[in-house]
C-alpha cells in the first residue's frame, strides 16, 4: 500500500521549508543583517541542508519508489527534526534524534530494494545511506559538523552515483565499467573513515574518489548522449555534466589543501560540492521527480535556464573569493547562490502552476 500524492505534500513542504530557513541562516552567518528568526538558525544551516533539506527530498523520493507506507516514516522523522531545529520547539538532540533515525529507515528502504532485486547501483546508494547515518550518529554524539561533513558528503557522492549508474542501465554498462565506479566508491568510503583518525589525509583520499567519480560519470553517464537532443533531455544532461565538473572540482580541492579548516578554503570546497554538484543534480532532476513524488504536472520552460546560468555564476564568485581570501566577494556569492536557489523554487512553483492550467 502506498501514500497517495495529496498526503506527500506536506512531506515537501516540511523539506523545502528546512530550505528556505537553511539559506535564511546560510546569510546571517556569512554576516548579512537578516531578522532573526531563532538565534541558533546560523549554526543549523549544514545540518537543515543535508538532513532536513535533503534527507527529506531523497527519502520522499526512495518511499515513492518503493511504494510502501513504511517507508515513509523515514522522511516524516527529517522532516519533522528540521522542523524542530528551526522553531527550537524541542531540545537539539530531539532533532537530531529524529533525522538519524530517518537516515536509518533510508538504509532499510535500500535493503527491501536489494531483496527485491541485487544491483550494484542499488548497494552504492545503499552505502550511502549508511554514509549518512554514521555521519547523524557521531553528530548525535556531539561531534561539530565540520568533523563530520566528510560523512554526509559521501552519501550525496554515493547517492548521486547510485541514481546516475540507475538511469543508465539502458547503455548496457559491462561488468568491468562497473567495477570502476565500485572501485572509486570504494576509495571514497575509505576516505570518509579515514577522516576520524587523519582528517587530512582522509580528506585527501575522498577528493580522489570524487575526481574518479566525476571522471566516470563524465564519461559513462547517458547525459554525454542527451546533450545532443533538444528541450528537457538537453536541460537536464548539461545540468548534470555541469555538477561533474564541480564535483571534480571539489575533489581536486580537497587534493590540494586536505582538511583545511583555516581561511576560507573549507567553504569553497563545501559550497563547489553542495551548491555546484549537487545542486546541478536538483535543478536538472527537479522536472522529473517534482512530478512523479507529487503526482502533479510541470511544465518544462526555458526559463528554467535563468536560475542554472545564475548558479554556475555566483558559485565562480563564492569559489572564487574563498580561494583567494576575499571575504567580500565570497559574501557577496553566498547572498546572490542563496537567491538563485529561490528563484529555482519560485520557478519550479510556476511550472506546477502553468502546467495545471493548460490541463484544465
Amino acid at each position: 500500500m502506498d501514500l497517495k500524492p495529496n498526503y506527500r505534500l506536506p512531506l515537501m513542504a516540511m523539506g523545502m521549508l528546512s530550505l528556505i530557513t537553511a539559506l535564511w541562516g546560510g546569510i546571517q552567518r556569512l554576516g548579512w543583517e537578516l531578522p532573526t528568526l531563532t538565534i541558533t538558525l546560523p549554526a543549523h544551516h549544514g545540518p537543515l541542508m543535508v538532513g532536513a533539506f535533503l534527507g527529506t527530498v531523497i527519502g520522499l523520493e526512495r518511499a515513492v519508489a518503493l511504494a510502501r507506507l513504511w517507508g515513509y516514516l523515514g522522511p516524516l522523522m527529517t522532516g519533522v527534526g528540521g522542523i524542530l531545529m528551526i522553531t527550537g520547539a524541542a531540545p537539539l538532540i530531539v532533532a537530531q534524534a529524529l533525522i538519524s533515525a530517518g537516515s536509518f529507515m533510508l538504509i532499510l528502504v535500500f535493503v527491501a530494494f536489494t531483496q527485491r532485486q541485487f544491483h550494484w547501483f542499488l548497494v552504492i546508494m545503499g552505502l550511502g545511506a549508511l554514509s549518512w547515518f554514521v555521519g547523524n550518529l557521531l553528530w548525535l554524539q556531539g561531534s561539530a559538523v565540520y568533523q563530520i561533513v566528510w560523512w554526509w558528503m559521501g552519501y550525496l557522492l554515493l547517492t548521486i552515483a547510485g541514481e546516475r549508474m540507475e538511469l543508465g542501465r539502458m547503455l548496457f554498462l559491462s561488468q568491468t565499467k562497473q567495477m570502476l565506479m565500485l572501485i572509486s566508491v570504494a576509495i571514497s568510503i575509505v576516505g570518509m573513515m579515514l577522516t576520524s583518525w587523519d582528517a587530512d589525509s582522509g580528506a585527501r583520499l575522498l577528493g580522489l574518489g570524487m575526481i574518479t567519480s566525476a571522471l566516470w560519470l563524465g564519461h559513462f553517464d547517458v547525459a554525454r548522449r542527451t546533450v545532443k537532443q533538444k528541450g528537457l533531455p538537453r536541460f537536464i544532461a548539461i545540468n548534470l555534466l555541469a555538477g561533474y565538473f564541480w564535483l571534480a572540482v571539489s575533489g581536486l580541492l580537497l587534493i590540494t589543501y586536505g582538511a583545511d579548516f583555516s581561511g576560507l578554503r573549507y567553504d569553497a570546497v563545501l559550497h563547489a560540492f553542495f551548491l555546484g554538484f549537487v545542486f546541478s543534480m536538483i535543478f536538472g532532476h527537479a522536472p522529473v521527480i517534482f512530478p512523479a513524488v507529487l503526482g502533479r504536472g510541470m511544465l518544462y520552460r526555458p526559463l528554467f535556464y535563468i536560475h542554472v546560468v545564475l548558479l554556475h555564476f555566483v558559485l565562480l564568485l563564492r569559489v572564487g573569493g574563498g580561494l583567494t581570501e576575499e571575504i567580500w566577494l565570497r559574501d557577496i556569492g553566498g547572498l546572490l547562490s542563496a537567491i538563485t536557489l529561490v528563484i529555482f523554487v519560485i520557478n519550479t512553483v510556476l511550472a506546477v502552476l502553468a502546467h495545471a492550467r493548460a490541463t484544465k
